[in-house]
């Protein structure tokens, strides 16, 4: 095995494993942390929403969040002469890509508009601020982890082809 070679699987699977991090970021808010916060009242729903968009602003998960767009790209690259895996490298590419452009277009303008609000305990209408976020920012956040969903298993079946051919 050469070292492109080794390089090329390195990278298709920290783009795999970072990706599948990301799918696995949404899908937990999607199923577990809004419905759990759909519960709450109106200013505890922006509390508590005001401080996960704050901390989780870290290096970590920027990080993982950055680096699995350039992972793939790089992974596009490395793959671009490799038939029955560049395909599945660049959908899965493609559909980072978008989620990456959903959490940035509209996400985290939604973040942003929340933590202009201010102290959940001086806003005056917190059912206004809560229905402005709720709502959009659930069904986007749904849509970025069905596409991150989607480039992991695009990701999964790419380095399945890319192991085959290294087998042959």
């Amino acid at each position: 095995m050469t070292k492109t070679t080794r390089f090329t699987g390195g990278v298709l699977g920290a783009a795999t494993v970072a990706t599948g991090l990301m799918a696995g970021s949404f899908y937990v808010f999607g199923c577990a942390v809004m419905p759990a916060l759909a519960r709450s009242g109106d200013r505890t729903y922006i509390e508590v929403m005001q401080n996960i968009n704050d901390v989780i602003q870290n290096p970590v998960f920027l990080l993982v969040f950055m680096g699995a767009l350039a992972l793939t790209g790089l992974a596009a690259w490395w793959t671009r002469r490799q038939q029955g895996v560049r395909g599945w490298v660049l959908a899965a590419f493609v559909a980072y890509a978008l989620a990456f452009v959903v959490t940035s277009a509209v996400n985290v303008p939604l973040n942003d508009a929340l933590a202009a609000a201010g102290d959940p305990a001086r806003i005056a209408d917190p059912a206004r601020v809560r229905d402005r976020f709720e709502g959009p920012w659930v069904a986007w956040n749904v849509a970025r982890a069905v596409l991150c969903t989607v480039a992991t298993g695009c990701l999964v079946r790419a380095a399945v082809g890319w192991a085959r051919r290294g087998a042959r």
